[in-house]
C-alpha cells in the first residue's frame, strides 16, 4: 500500500503524465525493478487505493445486521463507507476525490478504475449471496451465479460509483444533498423496487 500512497501523492501533486514509474519507486523507497515486479504500468500503482474503498463497502454490507433487507444493508453500508471521518481522514478523502477525477482525463487511470469497479461488483455479488444463504456455502455459490443477483449487485455498484464520480467532478465543497453519500443513497432508493425476494431465492 505504501507504493500506492506514493503514486497517489505524485499523481495529485504533479499529475500522472509528469510522473514516471521511477519517481514512484523513489518516493516509495524501492528500486524500479521492484516496482515493475508488482505493476506493469505506473497507473496500476493506485489500484489498491481505488480497491480499498470498494472493499470497505463490501465488508460493511457483509457485516450489516442480518435482519436488514438487501436494500437496507446496502444503504447501511454506504452510510458507513461514504460518511467523511468514518475511518477515513479528510485528507484521504481529498486524495480519492482527485484520483477519481483524474480518471476522466487519463485513459490508463480510467481503465484501472473500471477494472476495480468490475471486481467490486463480483465481490458484492458474493457478499449478497452469502447474506441470503444464511451460512449455507452451497446455496451461496448457486446464488452468486444467478444473473439476477449479479444484475442487482451491478446496479448497486453503479449507484455508488456514479455518486462518487459525480462528487469527484465537482471541486466545490460538499453540502447536504450534493456529497457522495447523499447521491448514493438517492440512487440506491431505486433498487428498492427490485423483486429482492425472487432475486435471492435459491435457483431451481
Amino acid at each position: 500500500m505504501e507504493i500506492a500512497r506514493a503514486a497517489a501523492r505524485l499523481f495529485v501533486q504533479q499529475g500522472p503524465r509528469a510522473t514516471r514509474a521511477e519517481d514512484i519507486a523513489q518516493a516509495a523507497g524501492i528500486a524500479p525493478r521492484t516496482f515493475y515486479r508488482y505493476f506493469a504500468a505506473k497507473e496500476e500503482a493506485v489500484a489498491p487505493l481505488y480497491a480499498a474503498g470498494a472493499q470497505r463497502w463490501a465488508e460493511a454490507v457483509r457485516d450489516a445486521p442480518a435482519a436488514l433487507s438487501p436494500p437496507e444493508a446496502l444503504a447501511h453500508a454506504v452510510r458507513h463507507t461514504l460518511t467523511p471521518g468514518a475511518g477515513v481522514s479528510a485528507a484521504s478523502w481529498e486524495w480519492v476525490r482527485t484520483l477519481v477525477r483524474l480518471t476522466g482525463t487519463n485513459p490508463a487511470l480510467r481503465k484501472v478504475w473500471a477494472e476495480v469497479c468490475l471486481a467490486s461488483e463480483r465481490t458484492l455479488t458474493e457478499v449478497l449471496a452469502a447474506r441470503a444463504a444464511a451460512g449455507d456455502d452451497n446455496v451461496a455459490v448457486r446464488l452468486a451465479a444467478s444473473p439476477y443477483l449479479r444484475f442487482a449487485a451491478a446496479s448497486a455498484g453503479a449507484a455508488v460509483r456514479i455518486a462518487v464520480e459525480h462528487w469527484a467532478d465537482d471541486d466545490r465543497p460538499a453540502h447536504p444533498g450534493r456529497g457522495p453519500l447523499d447521491v448514493a443513497l438517492a440512487n440506491l432508493e431505486a433498487l428498492r423496487a427490485l423483486p429482492w425476494e425472487a432475486i435471492t431465492r435459491v435457483p431451481e
